[in-house]
């Protein structure tokens, strides 16, 4: 969750450095997820993925606030929603998870990827924000790319609905659950913690996450760690890519001014289908594919329009 720009203000132009950045940075996310999965094929539980991945970065993300001087400093109210932000984060992060170790990859992505809608519900439920028209209009297209990438149908499957969500409901449900804290997170990011260092709010939610996960190991399941040698390179190239992406999204993007473009790495699902195709032998069918991609067209358009 990064700063967002004053909508007062033109958005700088995006430079080739800056557009590969955010290609780069998609990719490793996409990426992050693929590793996961084969992390949780070879014995790694969610919880554990989780607990490696937060606190290395938020070790990463202390690091960088100490070698940047970076002020430690916010009032209660922030405080307060910064632990709250922490904490959806921590949900969100379990969810996604959870989805990506029972549906193909990139499917789970797309389904997380409905958050801009659910930012827009949350806003307007919390805040009072009538939804913007663009909203309204990608509402029923999104619904429609989601429908065809998940063939709610079960028609290219040919296991007929019934079967097919009994196959993808619970990994669906955790997706949209992902999707819905996350929109929560980023609503109130912008309205209670705008004015808190992005680097500073990394570094709190990072390590909120990273506690509780701790928490959760230590008093319930206890660390699940991989069975496999491709587990342990799972469990790696995840912590590794997570905590890579975010540090240069932190960092690198505000130097570049490309903040305001960042819905480009929204093509982050379609790395992660080509790699989980290449890795993980998963595969859709064409219609499927072509919902996959009018969702995130859709996606990049809501985050790329002219405000």
């Amino acid at each position: 969750m990064s700063s967002q720009p004053s909508p007062s203000l033109p958005l700088p132009s995006l430079t080739l450095t800056g557009f590969l950045t955010l290609l780069l940075i998609a990719f490793m996310m996409g990426a992050n997820h693929v590793a996961a999965r084969t992390a949780f094929n070879h014995g790694v539980d969610v919880v554990t993925a989780v607990t490696f991945r937060s606190t290395v970065t938020a070790l990463v993300v202390a690091l960088i606030l100490w070698q940047q001087k970076v002020v430690l400093q916010v009032n209660s109210r922030q405080r307060k929603f910064l632990l709250l932000i922490g904490g959806l984060i921590a949900v969100q992060s379990v969810c996604l998870y959870s989805s990506v170790a029972r549906l193909p990859v990139a499917l789970a992505l797309l389904a997380f990827n409905t958050y801009p809608l659910a930012t827009a519900l949350w806003a307007r439920l919390l805040y009072g924000h009538r939804p913007e028209r663009a909203v309204l209009l990608a509402m029923p297209v999104l619904f429609l790319g989601l429908a065809l990438a998940l063939d709610v149908l079960g028609a290219a499957s040919g296991l007929g609905a019934a079967q097919q969500w009994g196959q993808i409901g619970v990994g669906v449900a955790f997706a949209l659950a992902a999707s819905a804290t996350f929109g929560l997170a980023l609503v109130l990011t912008q309205h209670e913690a705008a004015d808190v260092d992005g680097r500073l709010r990394t570094f709190t939610t990072m390590g909120t996450v990273a506690v509780l996960a701790l928490v959760v190991v230590l008093t319930q399941t206890g660390l699940h760690l991989p069975t496999a040698s491709a587990g342990w390179w799972g469990l790696g190239l995840l912590t590794f890519l997570y905590g890579t992406a975010f540090t240069i999204m932190f960092t690198v993007l505000p130097k570049l001014g490309v903040v305001g473009n960042s819905a480009i790495m929204n093509v982050e699902p379609v790395f992660a289908l080509v790699l989980a195709w290449a890795l993980l032998g998963q595969s859709i069918a064409m219609m499927q594919l072509a919902g996959a991609l009018l969702v995130v067209a859709t996606v990049m358009w809501l985050g790329l329009r002219k405000r």
